[in-house]
């Protein structure tokens, strides 16, 4: 095996083992959610970059646009919570600006793995969750759709009864 793969598989199996057992320990009951404000956990493909979020996080928001297509290989799909509950461990976080965002988003993502993992705008005090990077269970749901008029030619975005674009920013956006 090659050195730096196998530096990522002993790095990957000791964060991963450091992850079951929080989450065991939550299931026990032995790590009480509301009492610690911890209310979700979540990692990268490779296990460099994890996190907590220690505050409310609001249902999930799906964009379209082009950036996060490319920046996914398909969608993004983020929750978000205020900046000040995300609590990241590691030095594997790398930050790229989004060039074409109309809101000047910068994303984050795990330097070793590549992983999406999260999105943040400098005007706002919040920051987004690539909601694929959370570990269940997450309690949220869906809320709606961002940028459906950018959805590729292949992309049939639903029709499922939830807001879109313009309706979605004015709508009522639950937080758990």
């Amino acid at each position: 095996m090659l050195p730096r793969i196998a530096s990522l598989v002993v790095a990957y199996e000791a964060t991963r083992r450091r992850h079951d057992e929080h989450l065991s320990a939550i299931r026990r009951g032995s790590v009480r959610h509301v009492a610690d404000g911890l209310r979700a956990t979540g990692r990268c493909l490779c296990g460099a970059v994890t996190y907590e979020v220690r505050g409310p996080m609001r249902d999930i928001s799906v964009c379209h646009c082009v950036e996060c297509r490319r920046w996914s290989g398909y969608l993004g799909a983020f929750s978000a919570t205020k900046a000040e509950n995300i609590v990241v461990a590691g030095d594997a976080l790398r930050w790229v600006e989004s060039p074409d965002s109309d809101r000047h988003f910068r994303r984050g993502f795990c330097g070793q793995c590549g992983s999406s993992v999260l999105l943040q705008s400098p005007d706002s005090e919040y920051l987004s969750v690539a909601v694929g990077t959370l570990d269940r269970p997450t309690g949220l749901r869906i809320a709606g759709h961002w940028y459906s008029h950018h959805a590729g030619d292949w992309d049939d975005v639903p029709d499922d009864g939830l807001p879109r674009d313009d309706e979605l920013a004015r709508s009522e956006r639950r937080w758990t």
